[in-house]
């Protein structure tokens, strides 16, 4: 079934749920509202047109200066009919987004991953605490008003044979990055080893 007829059935079943809807690269993306996403991921795992029964992946994108911040984004395959989808849900900072883990249990880490970086808390998950930071750290580090310095860096020291806290130091070198081709022997030409040809 091509794409925009995915769009305009899913469209026309769940219309309490689905905003708007595009296909871009070959892939359906569906605007999504937060209030029924549950039903909604169930909707489209047992749909027989639809039948996207894998969850790939949970991720977020930050953006400070909307009212509704964060695009929370849902990757789901369909292997039964070979389609992708991907929803998107636009959460204000300080809104709530209920946790598909009832329908996918496997949202259960990737719901936790987008809590722990961008701060998103996932009503009626089972366990939400933070899974990639340390216990005790503040903030959230994909958020983009996140600072760079100014906080610690938790390692174990083989010489003192324990766990050190050092100050995290970004110098300026870091952020500036030399495009030389890794690829050795290559006959052409990439952006940016020009610089090579020059230092001769």
């Amino acid at each position: 079934m091509p794409m925009n007829e995915l769009g305009a059935h899913i469209e026309l079943k769940r219309p309490d749920c689905v905003l708007a809807y595009d296909v871009s690269h070959g892939e359906l993306n569906v605007d999504v509202a937060p209030a029924n996403i549950a039903g909604f991921v169930e909707f489209l795992r047992t749909d027989a047109t639809c039948r996207f029964s894998t969850l790939v992946d949970i991720t977020a994108v930050d953006y400070p200066d909307r009212a509704k911040r964060f695009d929370v984004v849902y990757h789901f395959l369909s292997m039964y009919q070979n389609h992708r989808i991907r929803l998107r849900v636009s959460v204000r900072e300080d809104e709530m987004l209920p946790s598909i883990t009832s329908v996918h249990p496997s949202a259960n880490w990737f719901e936790r991953e987008v809590f722990d970086m961008f701060g998103i808390i996932f009503s009626g998950h089972p366990d939400l605490r933070r899974i990639l930071t340390d216990y005790g750290f503040r903030g959230h580090p994909l958020r983009k008003d996140f600072p760079t310095t100014g906080y610690t860096e938790v390692r174990y020291d083989e010489t003192a044979k324990r766990v050190v806290y050092e100050p995290v130091k970004l110098v300026q070198e870091y952020r500036q990055f030399d495009f030389m081709s890794p690829w050795e022997g290559a006959h052409y030409i990439l952006p940016g080893d020009e610089k090579k040809e020059e230092a001769k």
